[in-house]
């Protein structure tokens, strides 16, 4: 037998209701979190219905849209909390959707992990999962794949349902100040040069966030630390601090032609969860810096594809030197259906409302929430505030060049700001 799924017991439940209500083949996600020994599976989704003038013909499953729901909802899973596999309910047999189901994994994971920042490390697990639930028996089969392999071939595993089992998982948190100034290309008509740009410059960051020293409950603990010694409650709550090391190139003499920059400041909340009995030291440091790598580039991206689709923004014609400040979103936190402490999050524009972060939640994640569950208390909406930025005046006047049609509000530099405490946020767009 290969690996160990233990499965919360409310995931059985909702399976079990989508089977009842099919109507033809269903698929959706499994999510939770791997660990050496065993895989914890603490929710799941459907994956949402398109419209109908957009759904491909015939009947085959439309993989573009199952792998891009699996990419959105990864976004909004805070650190420790991940998409593991697929799930479909058919009336075909097992036999019957493997090859299906093994493309679809692969093309999951090839996409969510484009968005990654950081190098993935020796003890990452790199198993899939993928379950096959026949709607008329119930009866499930579970497999993996190994990602690392595009040549791997299915491998059974056990699935076991078990209540319960975020009930005395452990919460690390903490508030980091990101100050962050990345350049771009003079290149003003090449959006794929902007996205590039601020790709290497987020992952630069990524580097000294990595780097940094992550001081749990105020101490510097030993990796193979046991977070759970000395706390009695059952969710485990710790406070961490990340000390970042400065980048030394910042003070250095560096020339650079360059079209504008862009910079990311301010402060944002980041957590992880722990699920298993006894976490170590060292993959709650891990986990927790990835997750603030993560929330800071979701919310750049988030932000250049709403600019993107901007129909007004794109239009819009730059003479002189100018400064265009934007909001970037705030994090907002939900439980999940599962019993137990762990939140999913999304994230909300200054201009919308907590009734459309809701709707998100339920179609993306099909999970029923009121705005009494939100936790709208972690960060607070960005305030767009003039006299705060000053334009420093340049050696040399560059004009600025009529943008054309889909470039980022046709800036060449694009600087995202965060101005308050509790991790407000917003992004400047530059022109020199």
């Amino acid at each position: 037998m290969g690996r160990g799924y233990i499965v919360e017991d409310i995931v059985e439940g909702y399976l079990t209701k989508l089977c009842e209500q099919q109507a033809g083949t269903v698929t959706g996600l499994l999510i939770g979190q791997s660990s050496a020994q065993r895989d914890f599976v603490i929710t799941a989704t459907r994956t949402p219905q398109r419209d109908e003038s957009s759904e491909p013909t015939g009947k085959s499953l439309d993989k573009e849209w199952v792998t891009e729901h699996a990419r959105q909802v990864s976004r909004m899973l805070p650190g420790g909390i991940s998409v593991l596999g697929i799930f479909i309910i058919t009336d075909n047999d097992a036999k019957d959707t493997l090859t299906t189901l093994r493309q679809l994994v692969f093309a999951m994971e090839n996409l969510i992990s484009s968005d990654h920042l950081w190098t993935p490390e020796d003890d990452d697990v790199t198993d899939c999962v993928t379950l096959h639930v026949n709607a008329k028996t119930r009866k499930t089969t579970c497999r993996t794949f190994d990602m690392k392999d595009p040549k791997s071939m299915a491998k059974p595993a056990d699935w076991k349902y078990q209540s319960g089992i975020c009930s005395s998982c452990t919460m690390v948190s903490c508030c980091v100040n990101v100050d962050l100034l990345v350049p771009l290309s003079d290149n003003r008509t090449s959006t794929e040069n902007m996205d590039a740009c601020l790709k290497g410059g987020l992952k630069a960051w990524a580097h000294q966030i990595k780097d940094g020293v992550c001081l749990i409950d105020g101490r510097k603990l030993p990796e193979e630390t046991e977070l759970s010694t000395g706390q009695k409650r059952s969710v485990r709550q710790y406070t961490a601090q990340l000390l970042i090391i400065p980048d030394e190139q910042r003070f250095t003499d560096v020339v650079q032609q360059c079209g504008g920059s862009v910079s990311v400041r301010g402060a944002i909340h980041s957590r992880t969860y722990l699920i298993s009995n006894k976490p170590k030291a060292k993959l709650a440091e891990k986990l927790l810096k990835r997750d603030v790598v993560s929330t800071v580039a979701t919310r750049v991206r988030m932000l250049l594809e709403e600019l993107l689709t901007s129909e007004e923004d794109s239009k819009v014609r730059r003479d002189k030197l100018q400064t265009e400040q934007f909001c970037l979103p705030r994090r907002i936190f939900c439980p999940t259906k599962a019993t137990g402490p762990v939140c999913v999050c999304d994230y909300q524009f200054s201009d919308e409302g907590l009734s459309e972060v809701l709707d998100r939640l339920k179609e993306m994640l099909d999970i029923d929430a009121a705005e009494e569950d939100l936790d709208t208390k972690q960060e607070m909406t960005a305030e767009v505030i003039e006299n705060n930025f000053t334009e420093e005046p340049t050696a040399e006047s560059v004009e600025a060049v009529e943008p054309k049609r889909n470039n980022y509000a046709g800036a060449a530099i694009a600087t995202a700001v965060a101005l308050l405490a509790a991790a407000a946020s917003m992004l400047y767009l530059n022109d020199i």
